[in-house]
């Protein structure tokens, strides 16, 4: 697959190829969907709670005696048929986080960038390289380009000025190849990897993940 390359003023800077092993493949959803639930799964804190029998403040007397006051035996007032009772078997805190292979993490990214790539929804940038961190720069020259919901991904690491530049601008996220994940790309309109990003993602996803 090839793509033109083009710069923050719009400019073409040539064309690069794209592995078809990563960007051109038939994107799966129920792949993608997998991925996304893994990733959703994790980040849940897990820190919802409930008091149970034992926790809640009441004393633990028995109300009334066993037998012969016509209505049902019961114990104290913190069982959980009282009002402020006890809740029997509720939340408690917990991790939802499951395993998924480092394969099958691998091949949804794939199917993620494949699927910006096929929609036409990824733009190859030269670089990220700015002089100076400026907001209203960066911020005229994305209005210009078009992008509202964009994820931008450099390479091993994102160059400073323009990570401060872009730091309050609503809309525009900016990560290092390390950090490109599935859920991110998906939930942005547009997705923007400079020629780093380009190669270390796919030094990554060709080699690395697949050991």
């Amino acid at each position: 697959m090839k793509l033109d390359v083009i710069k923050l003023d719009a400019k073409k800077a040539g064309s690069i190829d794209l592995s078809d092993e990563i960007f051109g493949l038939e994107p799966r959803a129920d792949i993608l969907h997998r991925v996304v639930r893994w990733q959703r799964a994790a980040a849940q804190a897990g820190t919802h709670k409930v008091k149970g029998r034992s926790e809640v403040s009441y004393s633990t007397k028995k109300i009334y005696r066993q037998k012969g006051t016509g209505g049902a035996r019961h114990g104290d007032k913190g069982a959980p048929i009282f009002r402020h009772g006890g809740t029997y078997k509720g939340p408690t805190p917990r991790s939802h986080a499951h395993d998924l292979t480092k394969k099958f993490r691998a091949l949804g990214l794939k199917h993620a960038l494949s699927s910006k790539a096929g929609s036409g929804n990824l733009v190859i940038l030269d670089g990220l390289e700015l002089k100076e961190a400026k907001t209203a720069f960066l911020a005229k020259a994305a209005k210009e380009l078009g992008w509202k919901r964009v994820l931008i991904i450099d390479g091993a690491e994102v160059n400073e000025n323009f990570a401060r530049a872009a730091r309050n601008i609503n809309g525009i996220d900016v990560l290092p190849s390390m950090g490109a994940n599935v859920y991110d790309i998906l939930k942005r309109d547009t997705l923007v990897i400079t020629k780093a990003g380009v190669a270390a993602l796919e030094a990554r996803l060709g080699k690395g993940e697949q050991k």
